[in-house]
C-alpha cells in the first residue's frame, strides 16, 4: 500500500513539472499575435507568414536580439508607400520614409516577387523599427524607423572561391550541368567562350569539359559564377583550350598557342547605305501608326543593293511574312543569329541548310512586307534575345603579341596541367 502511495505522489510531482514547463514556455515564446489585425493580411504570401528566429546576431547591421522578423514578397501593384502604410505606420512617417528612400534608391525599380523583411520589437506593442528590401543578392534598401525615418542603400560583400568542375555530355550541355550539380549558367558562359570553335547544337555524346572558375557567395549562399580562368572542351575528339588573359588592358580568351577564340562580324551588312532607324524599345511604326519595339536597325538603300552576311554560318530560315516580307535568318554559332528583312529577292542558290561565308551576297535590298520604301531591316539575336546590332561587344581578335607570348605561355603552363589532371 505504501508503494502505491509513493507512486501516486511521483505521478503528481511529474504532472506538476510538465504543467509548470508548459506555463514557462508560453511566457518565454514571443507573442506573434500582437500585430494589428487589420494589417495582418499583408503577411499572407505564397510562402505564408514566416517569423524567423535566427542564431545570427546581426543582419543588415541590425541586432536581432530585440526583434522578430517577418519576411514577405512584393505583390502585384504594391509600392513602398503601400507596404509601409499596411504595417500601421501613420501617413506622416510613411511619406518621410518614402521620400528619404527615393533620395538614395530608385524606388520605382522595386520588383515584383522580391523579398522584404519587417523587424518588429518583441514587446506587447510589436512596433516596426526597420524595413529592408532585398533588390538583389547583394543590393538592398534599409529604412530605420527608430526616430525620424532614415534610409540607406547597402551592398553585401561578395566572397569568391576558386572551383573546378567537369562533366561529360549525355544529352545537352545544360542537362550535363544539372546532372553534375553545376550552376546551369555555366552552360551559357562556356557557349559564349567557345562560340566560334564549338557547335553547341551539334555536341556528341561523350564530349566533355573541364573548367576552373570563381563561385560567388553572399552570406555563405552561392549566388553565381564569377570569372572563368580556364577551360578545356573536348569536342569530336579534339581538345580545345581557353585561357583568360589580359592584353592591352582587355580580358579575353585565347587558345594554347595564343590565338584568340573570337571572330569578328562585319560592321554592316551593306556597303553603301545610311541608317534610317535604330534599335528601339518604343518606335512609332511608319505604316501601322502604333508604338512598338523595333528590334533591329534599318539601313536605307536603293532597291537591288547587295546584302552580305555578317559572318560565317548556316541558313536556318527563309521565306515571306506580311510584316518582314522576304527574309533570311542565319545562325552563326550557338550564341549569335542574324536576320535580314524586306529583301527584293534572294541570291541564287540560297536555301535552308546552306553554309554561307562572311561577306557572301545572300540577297538584295527591297521594300517587301511592311515597308514605306526600300531598306534592309537588319536584326541580331544573342542566345535567343534580340540585341542592338550597333552595340555588339567586339572583343579583340588579334592573337597574343609576339613580345607577350613567352609571358603568356609561362602563365598558362601550370593551369594547363591542372586542367588535364581533372577527372
Amino acid at each position: 500500500m505504501q508503494n502505491t502511495g509513493n507512486m501516486n505522489i511521483k505521478k503528481i510531482i511529474i504532472t506538476g513539472i510538465v504543467l509548470l514547463s508548459i506555463i514557462l514556455i508560453s511566457f518565454i515564446k514571443p507573442n506573434t499575435n500582437n500585430l494589428n489585425p487589420k494589417n495582418r493580411d499583408i503577411f499572407a504570401t505564397d510562402i505564408d507568414e514566416n517569423i524567423i528566429y535566427s542564431n545570427i546576431q546581426k543582419e543588415f547591421g541590425i541586432t536581432l536580439d530585440s526583434f522578430y522578423v517577418v519576411q514577405n514578397r512584393i505583390k502585384r501593384n504594391q509600392n513602398l508607400a503601400f507596404i509601409l502604410s499596411e504595417t500601421g505606420l501613420n501617413d506622416s512617417i510613411v511619406n518621410i520614409a518614402t521620400l528619404n528612400s527615393a533620395s538614395v534608391f530608385n524606388i520605382r525599380n522595386i520588383q515584383l516577387g522580391n523579398q522584404y523583411n519587417l523587424y518588429f520589437t518583441r514587446d506587447k506593442d510589436s512596433t516596426l523599427k526597420y524595413f529592408v528590401y532585398k533588390h538583389s543578392p547583394t543590393e538592398y534598401l534599409k529604412i530605420d524607423l527608430n526616430k525620424k525615418p532614415q534610409a540607406c542603400k547597402g551592398e553585401k560583400q561578395i566572397i569568391t572561391n576558386v572551383k573546378t568542375s567537369t562533366g561529360t555530355i549525355s544529352t545537352s550541355l545544360w542537362n550535363t550541368m544539372i546532372e553534375n550539380n553545376i550552376d546551369p549558367v555555366m552552360a551559357i558562359r562556356l557557349s559564349e567562350i567557345y562560340a566560334w570553335t564549338v557547335d553547341f547544337f551539334g555536341l556528341d555524346r561523350g564530349d566533355h569539359f573541364k573548367v576552373i572558375y570563381e563561385e560567388q557567395f553572399v552570406d555563405s549562399i552561392p549566388i553565381g559564377i564569377g570569372r572563368i580562368f580556364a577551360a578545356n572542351f573536348t569536342h569530336k575528339g579534339e581538345e580545345l583550350f581557353a585561357f583568360e588573359y589580359e592584353q592591352n588592358g582587355v580580358l579575353s580568351y585565347y587558345d594554347e598557342n595564343g590565338k584568340s577564340l573570337r571572330r569578328q562580324f562585319l560592321k554592316a551588312p551593306l556597303r553603301f547605305s545610311h541608317i534610317s532607324s535604330k534599335f528601339s524599345k518604343s518606335r512609332m511604326h511608319p505604316i501601322l501608326k502604333i508604338r512598338r519595339p523595333h528590334s533591329g536597325v534599318d539601313y536605307s538603300a536603293p532597291t537591288g543593293t547587295p546584302v552580305y552576311t555578317i559572318g560565317d554560318g548556316t541558313v536556318i530560315d527563309k521565306g515571306y511574312t506580311k510584316s518582314a516580307g522576304n527574309y533570311i535568318k542565319i545562325r552563326h554559332n550557338s550564341v549569335y543569329t542574324s536576320g535580314y528583312n524586306h529583301l527584293s529577292r534572294y541570291s541564287n542558290g540560297i536555301k535552308i541548310g546552306q553554309r554561307v561565308n562572311q561577306g557572301q551576297i545572300i540577297g538584295y535590298v527591297g521594300s517587301t512586307g511592311y515597308a514605306t520604301g526600300p531598306h534592309l531591316d537588319f536584326r541580331v539575336w544573342m542566345n535567343g534575345q534580340a540585341i542592338d546590332p550597333l552595340k555588339i561587344k567586339a572583343p579583340p581578335i588579334e592573337p597574343i603579341k609576339e613580345e607577350n607570348l613567352p609571358t603568356y605561355q609561362a602563365s598558362i603552363n601550370q593551369v594547363k596541367q591542372e586542367l588535364r589532371a581533372l577527372n
